[in-house]
């Protein structure tokens, strides 16, 4: 099991365009895309665990929940 988060091509493309998009509006800063690719590189192996892991961690609370709420079919 490999602890790098792989993007696909498209979904890459679409988050590099959000990094630039971002820079414009919020900074009025023109950022390249080469810049933009390596903010992107940089919160997905610095940071991106964190945001895995949290989501992991939701989906077991939630899972939680529904089994709980499964038990509560039960007839008496």
């Amino acid at each position: 099991m490999t602890n790098k988060i792989i993007l696909n091509k498209e979904k890459k493309e679409k988050m590099i365009s959000a990094i630039i998009q971002y820079f414009a509006k919020e900074r009025d800063e023109e950022l390249g895309y080469l810049a933009a690719t390596l903010i992107l590189d940089f919160i997905t192996e610095k940071l991106g665990h964190e945001f895995y892991n949290q989501g992991v961690y939701d989906s077991y609370n939630r899972m939680n929940e529904m089994v709980e709420d499964l038990l509560e079919l039960q007839k008496y």
